[in-house]
């Protein structure tokens, strides 16, 4: 109804229109259809859709968009990233420039859209942050959201979606008989219709019914279908990747460099199922060794422009949420013909790094090849090796964790720095809720096998740069920005450490502040936010050093099975080690750049995913929680309350201002504080809390806590 009165309307925009007229002309016959008529006109004209003037008459009235002078300037082109207060922002797709977008200039866009924006008149260009210049959408060149989860409610007499995103500032209309079989409460997913009217919120139709909003199940199938996760392959993919034979055939051995007599290994987490790294030791005079990393040799069944390579291409990533892998690659490559299982033939690509003994490499060969690998460790097996010096494979394991703790040493000298940031892991019941949830270990095993991957990837790095003229992809980590580290600097001196840097704040001197807090109460705490200080690691085709581990070249080459950049890293091996004539490196240097930013968008929707499946788990574990008491650290201080996080499972939630009740506390925004006014009490970022499970919401992900007093 709401469709066909705002369609008649629209084609007479500010020509009132008697109601009973419109009646007839919309046909309308009974007295339900007209009851229905009455009541949705009604509804339009208090939400402000339609205007009725003094005589009762009703219109529509499309509202000129107002748009302010422009600059005579090129258009910039842009992702256009929406903040919470109802504006947002575009940056250039080379990150060189950013506008800032006010509300009113947003128009009908949405968060995640490619967006074209012209910078408005008076004011800088260029500039970001406070006084940054302004802009507004004037073209939507591609939806992010052809589809949106959310959950379905009535509002008023009518249905509408709210996005589970929260950064999707409008609600979705749904009419009743779009709604198919969902009812109110239900999580959806819902299929936009074209929006080009800001005036109306978007209109949709529910395609999927994912359950009952707030239930475990439903809601980490919406983190999927949010950040749009592909949870099936096409056919063609599936085909291609059953085609392979099962077995290495003599004809795929030739011109390999045979290693199946040399002893390697897999260390990995007890439930992984694709393997795609082993190593293997070798003891050379005068201290030296041999070491040898040995990766899946993707690139052989993958090749460019096959059906499995355009689904990598767009996947970019494995990504692992809580309870489920969502796969770059079909089980059968990933978890069986790729993985370097035990006691199989299995093609792959060789590092072989002659190590001195102050942990320089001094030659290496990088060959594709084939292996057999001896034995599947899990960490924990490998980590009890390490620590009894005996067992299966001690020979090999002992002095790798030597050589381990060497490379770890001279990166840290080198400004490299250790940032073990904690994960939780979930234990789940029959049903597939939690059942416990705890931080993750970390284990010499785990630092064993990362410094020798650091150690793989840096290597292949500075052969794939030693051409000038050779197009590369690397992986780059940035400077921090220096408002940032002064920021994190203040941060830190609340809490009561130093961050000493007149000329600057170096890597060495943030290593210095994470030895310092580490065993302390604050570790997590001041790890994250300096995780949140620095910049973001991004794949790239210019070379501009990786900040965090101290490197001056860095790529990923280690993780073929989960990454497409390591795949394409592959390939560059492969193309170089060959004649490479000038079409191709045009080719090149004409494609990598996209491959960079498609890798790049593709890790950031999977940590996100990853993060939104957590959260998911550990709102459906504190359910049953509620009433119970924890220890915490408050991680955030606002004007509305205490952000905390529980030490022992790192689920955080919030104590509301309203829920303070022994004192009027004031927000020190200075101090990272909350102030009592009347007795003088204050909860300090960092201090330590004893808090009570007072609520938790399903629905909203929140989790609401309030303080308990130490007896």
């Amino acid at each position: 109804m709401k469709k066909k009165i705002l369609q008649a309307l629209a084609q007479r925009p500010g020509k009132p229109v008697a109601f009973n007229d419109l009646v007839k002309a919309l046909r309308i016959r009974g007295e339900g259809e007209y009851r229905q008529a009455r009541e949705t006109v009604r509804a339009l004209v208090e939400e402000g859709v339609l205007l009725r003037d003094a005589k009762g008459r009703i219109a529509y009235q499309k509202r000129p968009r107002t748009r302010a002078a422009a600059v005579p300037q090129p258009a910039l082109v842009g992702r256009f990233q929406s903040s919470r207060r109802g504006g947002g922002s575009v940056r250039s797709e080379d990150g060189r420039e950013e506008l800032q977008i006010p509300q009113r200039f947003v128009h009908t866009a949405l968060h995640g859209d490619l967006v074209k924006v012209v910078p408005l008149a008076g004011r800088l260009r260029g500039r970001t942050h406070e006084g940054a210049a302004e802009g507004e959408v004037v073209e939507i060149l591609e939806r992010a959201n052809a589809r949106i989860t959310g959950t379905l409610e009535q509002r008023g007499r009518f249905l509408v979606v709210v996005p589970d995103n929260p950064r999707l500032a409008r609600d979705v209309y749904v009419a009743r008989e779009d709604a198919g079989k969902a009812r109110t409460g239900d999580k959806v997913v819902v299929e936009l219709e074209p929006w080009t009217d800001e005036h109306h919120n978007p209109e949709g139709s529910v395609v999927e019914v994912l359950g009952r909003a707030g239930d475990a199940h439903a809601e980490v199938l919406s983190v999927a279908r949010r950040f749009d996760l592909p949870m099936e392959f096409p056919p063609d993919v599936l085909r291609e990747a059953e085609a392979f034979p099962d077995r290495v055939t003599p004809d795929e051995l030739r011109g390999r460099l045979d290693l199946r007599s040399t002893r390697c290994v897999t260390i990995d987490p007890v439930d992984a199922k694709d393997f795609d790294d082993a190593v293997s030791l070798e003891p050379l005079s005068q201290g030296a060794c041999r070491l040898g990393v040995h990766i899946a040799d993707v690139s052989h069944y993958v090749r460019p422009g096959s059906a499995l390579d355009r689904e990598a291409y767009q996947r970019g990533t494995s990504v692992y949420l809580v309870n489920e892998v969502v796969p770059m690659l079909p089980e059968r490559l990933s978890n069986q013909l790729c993985s370097l299982r035990p006691d199989e033939e299995r093609l792959a690509y060789s590092i072989m790094m002659d190590v001195n003994k102050h942990g320089t490499v001094e030659r290496y060969t990088v060959r594709r090849s084939v292996i057999r690998s001896a034995r599947r460790f899990t960490y924990e097996e490998a980590q009890a090796v390490l620590e009894s010096g005996r067992g299966a494979f001690a020979e090999m394991l002992v002095p790798l964790n030597r050589l381990a703790r060497l490379l770890r040493t001279r990166r840290r000298k080198h400004g490299g720095l250790d940032l073990d940031t904690p994960e939780v892991r979930f234990a789940f019941d029959d049903r597939g809720l939690p059942s416990s949830v705890n931080v993750k270990q970390r284990l010499d095993a785990h630092r064993l096998i990362e410094e020798c991957m650091l150690l793989a990837n840096k290597t292949v790095a500075r052969d794939l740069a030693g051409t000038t003229d050779r197009p590369t992809l690397y992986r780059v980590h940035d400077v921090p920005d220096p408002d940032r580290l002064a920021e994190l600097a203040r941060f830190v001196r609340h809490l009561g450490f130093t961050l000493p840097g007149k000329d600057g704040i170096t890597a060495k001197e943030l290593q210095k502040l994470l030895d310092a807090v580490k065993g302390s109460e604050f570790e997590n705490l001041v790890q994250e936010v300096v995780l949140r200080t620095m910049a973001k690691a991004v794949y790239a085709t210019r070379n501009i050093g990786h900040y965090g581990l101290g490197f001056r070249h860095y790529t990923h080459f280690t993780s073929p099975i989960r990454r497409y950049p390591d795949l394409v890293v592959h390939r560059l091996l492969t193309q170089y080690a060959g004649k490479t004539d000038s079409r191709a490196l045009q080719h090149l240097r004409s494609t990598l750049p996209e491959v960079a930013r498609q890798s790049s968008a593709r890790e950031r929707v999977a940590v996100e995913a990853e993060r939104a499946s957590v959260k998911v788990m550990h709102v459906e574990y504190m359910k049953r929680h509620v009433g119970d008491v924890f220890e915490a650290v408050i991680t955030g201080v606002t004007t509305f309350g205490l952000f905390v996080e529980i030490r022992d499972i790192l689920a955080e939630g919030l104590i509301r201002v309203r829920d303070l009740a022994d004192d009027y506390y004031l927000f020190d925004e200075r101090q990272y504080a909350l102030r009592g006014r009347s007795r003088g009490k204050v909860y300090r970022l960092g201090d330590a809390v004893t808090v009570r499970v007072l609520s938790v919401n399903p629905e909203e992900q929140e989790i609401d806590f309030v303080l308990e007093e130490r007896s």
